[in-house]
């Protein structure tokens, strides 16, 4: 009988990305703190308006231990409203420079579906481009990325974030989402992508239930051989299976990200960085 903790040998799995010719190590789990520079995104708590307060929030979050910081200037919560490229450019691109002059050690990552804001916030010193689409919403996006050649977060959505929640039919969550991550993997390596990183878009074309079905299954990604990404944070399968308001599901997002990391999560992406932090000292302390 396995021990706990004993690691699965089965598939061997990518353990580096290269952010500009800095190496990541994901031998043990990452951190990623979310920075939003927009006025809508679904955690109020997450919002910033300004340049100074993105720098407040990214020292404290460096401080508490974050290994990557997010930034994205377009929402992509159920039905929100749809933002020209330029507004996205001008909320991203500031708050990416300044980051990166003010901490030039941090490894800064964009979220963004759009191959222009991408560019922009690379040129700015951006290292990773987080691509809540797949790909699927700018076919520019794939060749830019390996033209970059900068690490890229390949997450599962279908539609777009005003369809997405009318595209959650599926009969068999887990196989689906593999066969359509597979096909965009494929793209990638075939245009040199070198690092690539895997988000199950919890949440994102997908029911409470079946985000819970996904994360029971979240071992099942580890076929590709690629790190996995998981963003769970004080998202509605924990809130609205609890029954609590949005503001008190740090407790209940902790308790899921110990199940992500315990199913293979390598990236926790996360409003609550100081918590998460401490989730992941315990999960090595136990497992690794």
């Amino acid at each position: 009988m396995p021990t706990l903790g004993a690691k699965d040998t089965l598939f061997s799995t990518k353990t580096t990305v290269n952010c500009r010719g800095k190496l990541l190590s994901l031998e043990a789990p990452l951190v990623m703190g979310i920075l939003n520079v927009t006025p809508d995104s679904f955690y109020a708590g997450s919002r910033l308006s300004t340049v100074e307060a993105v720098l407040q929030k990214a020292e404290t979050m460096l401080q508490d231990g974050a290994d990557i910081l997010d930034i994205g200037g377009y929402s992509s919560r159920p039905g929100a409203a749809d933002i020209p490229v330029q507004e996205e450019l001008d909320r991203v691109a500031p708050a990416v420079e300044a980051i990166v002059r003010n901490f030039p050690e941090a490894v800064v990552s964009v979220d963004t579906f759009r191959a222009a804001v991408a560019e922009a916030a690379v040129a700015a010193g951006g290292a990773i481009i987080n691509d809540i689409s797949g790909g699927n919403l700018d076919e520019a996006m794939f060749p830019t990325v390996a033209r970059l050649q900068a690490p890229y977060i390949l997450m599962h959505m279908r539609g777009t974030p005003q369809t997405m929640t009318t595209l959650a039919k599926y009969d068999d969550i887990a196989v689906e989402v593999v066969d359509e991550l597979q096909g965009q993997v494929a793209r990638l390596k075939q245009l040199g992508v070198k690092d690539i990183i895997l988000d199950p878009g919890f949440g994102f074309a997908k029911t409470v239930d079946q985000n819970f079905e996904l994360l029971r299954r979240l071992d099942e990604l580890r076929v590709f051989g690629l790190p996995v990404l998981a963003g769970l944070s004080r998202k509605s399968m924990v809130y609205k299976t609890l029954g609590i308001a949005q503001a008190d599901a740090l407790t209940g997002t902790i308790a899921l990200n110990m199940v992500a990391l315990m199913k293979g999560a390598a990236i926790l992406r996360v409003h609550d960085v100081k918590e998460t932090k401490q989730t992941v000292e315990l999960y090595k302390k136990t497992i690794l």
